[in-house]
């Protein structure tokens, strides 16, 4: 099931900003998990519960799942200055 990628302003910044070998990295781990629904996701609990992280290397990418089950990615940070 091929889900469609939506990229919200923040999540759009970051990875213009980051090294392009990790850029390019989370990019195709967010377009396998949309086409296959496959990678290292976990649904946040707690004060974050809600949206789903993405884990790739030291990067951590955020999204949640609209009604018609397009990836709406909201955000892309390093591990220590997320949690």
């Amino acid at each position: 099931m091929k889900r469609l990628l939506v990229y919200k302003p923040a999540a759009q910044r970051e990875p213009a900003h980051m090294d392009r070998s990790d850029a390019t990295r989370i990019i195709h781990a967010l377009e396998v998990f949309a086409a296959h629904g496959r990678g290292d996701i976990k649904a946040l609990k707690g004060a974050l519960k809600g949206p789903y992280r993405l884990r790739v290397g030291k990067w951590r990418a955020f999204f949640s799942l609209d009604q018609p089950g397009n990836v709406v990615v909201t955000d892309v940070d390093n591990r220590g200055q997320v949690y």
